[in-house]
């Protein structure tokens, strides 16, 4: 939405300028304009489409892409934190019983090819 910019009239209903008002914060727009050419924009995308049926999905699909993208890099943070916790709790088990690392090595490489057999 860059570029040379021309000042254009263009008459609404009170209705739609209410709409503009109420949602063009809603969608991150800084102006009123750039909310509306936003919709042009989205409309003439839709109306442009062979299909229209499939423009909409792809518009979904996309909004769901960004939407799980932020719940998958939440959910890795949060993994990352409990198995942080998880090695400490088993760091403290085995000083706690005088385990020896090489034995926890062992340990580790039988539950290994156990899983992997599972």
């Amino acid at each position: 939405m860059n570029g040379e910019k021309t000042r254009h009239t263009v008459w609404l209903t009170s209705g739609a300028w209410s709409q503009v008002e109420d949602s063009y914060t809603k969608d991150n727009c800084t102006t009123k304009n750039e909310y509306i050419e936003k919709a042009i924009r989205f409309y003439t995308g839709y109306l442009n489409t062979q299909n229209a049926a499939s423009y909409l999905p792809r518009v979904l699909a996309d909004v769901l892409e960004g939407k799980l993208g932020a719940l998958g890099t939440r959910i890795g943070k949060l993994l990352f934190k409990l198995a942080v916790e998880q090695d400490m709790i088993a760091n403290i088990t085995a000083a706690v019983n005088e385990v020896h690392l090489d034995d926890v090595e062992r340990l580790r490489a039988r539950c290994i090819r156990e899983n992997c057999l599972g």
